[in-house]
């Protein structure tokens, strides 16, 4: 569950990471200059299943590219500039492609006022995905992300190149959230909790399903704290960078982890998170998209998990979750209709 942290701890008990410890793999990070761009471009170099490491932004990915590169472990390094040629030699071969580009959110913002700017920049980067790699697996972390991802899905059905098993909307901030609170709560382990977070990535949409966890008698006030602070963390981090920012180091580190995931399961693991994608579970509703646990495999998405039993009070959340939810992917298909 927490290997990435492994992987980060295991820097410092090895020199340097053996080329010849993981496949060739190649991994483009598209806003890598950004605020969540270079913290996660610096975990990924510290991952020895990424062999080749693009860079890209509008502005300042060969200068991130050349800070990371001099890190000593076996992975090539690049950055490029934003030209037509530069986004294609980017993306050109990549398996993986993380998108955390986008403006961040700053107080008295909501995910929904970031929709304008960031949806056109999501959907720009998925045509040149569609264009250049159209077999990779894209992680989506531009916000909003419950109408971001289907923006993507949209540019890729218009080119023919639509696979939802290589779509990911990365929620996986959600659980890492819920399992460093709920141990706050219960004065445990982080790492030895682990709290299924369905339905979306803002908000209401956010469902901890905490009667599946190994604290399910937490109840009345401190419950809905709990719940409370797991649906808006997000709120935390921006008042208190009091206008300087959002969630970015965080986002980097969950970003990083569903990465390493996925390269987990290129290389014949299984693995499972919780992460964002089409999924069948409440389609009937007018949901086709949904986070929920999904087994990874080779070629993305191989098993999508059903919510399981829930509590009453989860039933409510969920209902709320999917009143929301629908609006917001409907609201991401809207505009790639108009734009």
């Amino acid at each position: 569950m927490f290997a990435l942290r492994n992987t980060v701890s295991n820097i410092f008990q090895k020199r340097a990471f053996s080329a010849s410890a993981s496949q060739a793999t190649k991994v483009a990070v598209l806003g890598a200059a950004g605020g969540i761009g270079q913290p996660l471009s610096l975990l990924l170099k510290l991952n020895n299943k990424v062999s080749d490491l693009a860079l890209y932004d509008i502005r300042g990915a060969p200068g991130v590219a050349a800070d990371i590169s001099h890190i000593n472990t076996d992975s090539k390094v690049a950055g490029y500039n934003p030209t037509p040629e530069g986004i294609r030699d980017a993306l050109t071969g990549a398996e993986i492609v993380v998108i955390p580009a986008g403006v961040p959110r700053k107080p008295g913002m909501t995910r929904d006022d970031l929709f304008n700017t960031n949806a056109s920049i999501v959907r720009d980067l998925a045509k040149a995905c569609a264009e250049h790699c159209p077999e990779a697996k894209l992680l989506i972390i531009s916000n909003p992300v419950n109408s971001t991802v289907p923006i993507v899905s949209e540019v890729f059905k218009a080119a023919g190149k639509y696979d939802p098993k290589k779509l990911f909307g990365v929620t996986t901030l959600d659980i890492v959230r819920a399992s460093r609170f709920i141990s706050q709560v219960k004065s445990t382990d982080p790492a030895a909790e682990v709290v299924p977070v369905v339905g979306g990535h803002s908000g209401v949409t956010i469902v901890p399903i905490l009667s599946q966890t190994s604290h399910p008698d937490i109840s009345g006030e401190a419950r809905d704290a709990l719940v409370n602070r797991i649906q808006f963390g997000g709120d935390e981090v921006v008042k208190a960078k009091d206008g300087a920012g959002s969630a970015t180091l965080s986002m980097a580190f969950a970003g990083a982890r569903f990465a390493d995931s996925l390269l987990k399961a290129a290389e014949g693991q299984e693995v499972v998170e919780c992460t964002f994608v089409e999924s069948p579970l409440y389609a009937k509703e007018g949901v086709d998209f949904f986070a929920s646990k999904v087994t990874l495999g080779k070629e993305g998405v191989k098993e999508i998990h059903p919510v399981g039993q829930i509590n009453e009070y989860e039933t409510e959340l969920l209902k709320a979750c999917l009143n929301d939810l629908k609006k917001n992917i409907q609201k991401g298909r809207d505009f790639v209709k108009s734009n």
